[in-house]
This record gives C-alpha cells, structure tokens and sequence, in this order.
C-alpha cells in the first residue's frame, strides 16, 4: 500500500491541479501540507503554502484538472545526498585535508586555520558541484514526478491557484 506523503513503498504522491500542459510535460500546483502532515504545528511555516512542479503528463491532462502525482522516494533521496550530505562531508574532508596537507606549503601558518581554510574551500567547491548536480538532474526526466491519475470526478479538494 502507497500512503500519501511518505515513501514507505519507495512512492511519494501528491495531490495538485495542472497549471499549464507543454507537449509531454505539465507544471502542476501542489499543497504543501499532504507531504508535512507528521510535521508538528509551528515547527514549519509551510501549512497552507503551494508550490509549483513541473511533471511527465503520463494521463494526458488538462489546465485545471486535479490531479495524482508521484515521485519515487529514491529521487527524493538522491537529490537530498546532493544537497546536504555532499557539502557536509565536503566540509569536513576539508578540514581533514586542510590540517594534514596544507602546513607543508604554508609554513608558520596554524594548523587549525589551515584546517578552516581547506573546509571552506572544498565546501565552496562542494556547493558548485550542487549547482552543477542539481541542474543535470533538473533535466533527467529519470528525476521528474509522473502525473498518475486525474481525480477531478473522484471528490479531491482542489487546490487553489495562488
């Protein structure tokens, strides 16, 4: 069974309305609070907010119809190591590389601050391979949600344009 908002059989579905249709691709509107429903209140100001997708119109719908989206959870994952953990641990292979390697070419220099130096520097190179990532990926239809469903005759809540 696929429950809504979570991954627990590597699916993550949402509901939205399409916005606008371009050949294969639809850019669809979706409520944010389906995927937060475990989020406790206050801790995220996202309730009530939409945000916009672009996904593959597998079913062929229409501008204004409300419809199932879905997205496997391991795209979620790969873009979620990109993101955050490549920089993490960029950060601190960094500070590794930076006090173990850097005194040799920089004498009379801290190890510590050449620690820093080095984290930040393959931090910042970290974050423009995110960029750069995050873009290849962006493109890859792999990494796109897939419009499942139109539940438009099925009594959905239909989510307002904003």
């Amino acid at each position: 069974m696929i429950v809504q908002g979570t991954c627990e059989v590597c699916n993550v579905e949402e509901i939205g309305v399409i916005k606008s249709v371009d050949g294969i691709m639809a850019k669809v509107i979706v409520r944010k609070t389906m995927a937060c429903d475990h989020c406790v209140k206050g801790e995220c100001d996202m309730e009530g907010r939409n945000f916009e997708t672009e996904a593959i119109n597998a079913v062929h719908a229409k501008v204004g119809q409300t419809v199932k989206i879905v997205m496997k959870a391991q795209t979620y994952i790969k873009g979620a190591i990109v993101l955050y953990i490549l920089p993490v641990f960029s950060l601190i292979i960094g500070a590794i590389l930076g006090q173990l390697l850097l005194p040799a070419y920089f004498t009379g220099i801290n190890t510590e601050t050449l620690a820093v130096v080095g984290a930040f520097f393959l931090f910042f190179l970290s974050l423009v391979l995110v960029k750069f990532l995050s873009g290849r990926m962006e493109k890859n239809t792999e990494y796109k949600s897939v419009v499942e469903k139109i539940l438009e005759n099925e009594n959905a809540n239909p989510v307002p344009f904003s």
